[in-house]
């Protein structure tokens, strides 16, 4: 499933048009966003969680040449499953 598939859906599980799904979805996706980026964690309960963890600097290989490089510290967006999705596909 991709976005328009998921817009597709909502608006005809919600029966709104699909301007509005989307819309929506872009509503819910760039709160998302900008709670993660503000360091917050975000739960939907039963669905799942997701949070920001830092991932230190390490050295790496590459693996055409072998020679060791530098990767950066970054952040990392991590999403935890929910008990009620666990259970669903399970």
């Amino acid at each position: 499933m991709n976005k328009s598939d998921l817009i597709d859906g909502m608006a005809e599980d919600a029966g709104i048009t699909k301007a509005a799904a989307k819309k929506a979805l872009e509503s819910f996706l760039g709160n998302v966003e900008g709670s993660l980026k503000s360091g917050n964690r975000v739960s939907l309960v039963g669905f799942g969680s997701w949070s920001v963890s830092k991932r230190a600097a390490r050295e790496g290989r590459n693996p055409q040449t072998g020679k060791t490089i530098k990767i950066a510290a970054k952040n990392v967006v991590k999403f935890k499953a929910g008990a009620d999705l666990s259970n669903s596909v399970n």
